[in-house]
């Protein structure tokens, strides 16, 4: 008598279940302990980081002053002309409740002078320019205070490559990049974020009434579910359509997780000799104890 055989995919992937569950104090406890010894590691005494009045940068802010105290972490908030007043209040909120050092530096200037030197661009490239320009003005207040420029992007924006490199990509590190957006939320719960933070649609601000999950076209709580079976359960594709989510999803996270490799690693560098940068060399500081 033959034995009957199930698809793969389908008897892998029946009841299971994405796990986005994590204990929020040992998660800080880890995080905070990071960013004190990257500092550490690099003899710079203070983070700079760009406070947009979001969950993601009030988080970080709220990691770097528990991990270095609020006289070593810089807060800049560098709203353009279009931003929205609400997320200005709502950078400034975070300001107030941690006592950190901060600026104000309003990047239309910066903008509107690229805009017009080269011909009105569209409204995409303009949101890389700004994000490229409070990248410029971080980095140089980085220098101005001997800091390291704090990340905010969290996983799930590294996987889908929403983000503009060598703009709100940059940074020296990045304690959000292994927290998917969901996790980011319960983080900012435990370390009690303002509310009016926690609950707004999340947003990058660069044009009136801009929405990333609009953009995106799905919801952060979907695509979280969907990336942990992908990349942490490595689920292939008919296993998550099997799991549950439907195949357009799949195939359209799937290519932008793909074509955005290019964002998640440096550039690519040629290899002519026995030692490469990027390859088979390290900087001495990367092995001493």
């Amino acid at each position: 008598m033959k034995r009957s055989r199930r698809a793969p995919a389908e008897s892998s992937a029946r009841g299971v279940e994405p796990d986005l569950a994590l204990d929020p104090g040992l998660t800080v406890s880890i995080l905070t302990g990071f960013i004190r010894t990257e500092l550490l590691r690099t003899r710079r005494p203070k983070v700079v980081l760009g406070l947009s009045g979001g969950i993601d940068s009030a988080v970080a802010a709220y990691l770097a002053t528990r991990a270095l105290g609020p006289a070593s972490v810089v807060a800049l908030v560098l709203p353009y002309r279009s931003s929205s007043p609400g997320s200005v209040r709502d950078a400034e909120s975070v300001i107030g409740a941690l006592g950190i050092l901060a600026e104000k530096f309003d990047i239309s200037l910066l903008v509107d002078g690229f805009d017009r030197a080269c011909g009105k661009v569209d409204r995409l490239r303009l949101g890389n320019v700004m994000a490229r320009a409070r990248m410029m003005v971080l980095y140089d207040r980085s220098e101005q205070h001997r800091a390291l420029v704090l990340g905010t992007s969290n996983k799930t924006e590294l996987l889908l490559g929403y983000g503009t490199l060598w703009g709100d990509l940059a940074s020296a590190l990045n304690p959000l990049g292994d927290l998917y957006k969901t996790q980011v939320r319960a983080i900012a719960e435990y370390l009690r974020v303002p509310a009016a933070i926690r609950r707004k649609p999340p947003s990058a601000d660069l044009w009136p009434r801009q929405s990333d999950e609009a953009d995106l076209g799905f919801s952060y709580e979907r695509v979280d579910r969907l990336l942990a079976l992908l990349v942490d359960a490595r689920l292939d594709r008919e296993a998550a359509v099997a799991a549950g989510f439907e195949r357009e999803l799949v195939d359209r996270v799937a290519r932008l997780v793909v074509r955005s490799q290019f964002k998640r690693r440096p550039p690519i560098i040629a290899k002519v000799s026995t030692r490469t940068v990027g390859w088979d060399f390290r900087y001495p500081r990367d092995w001493k104890s």
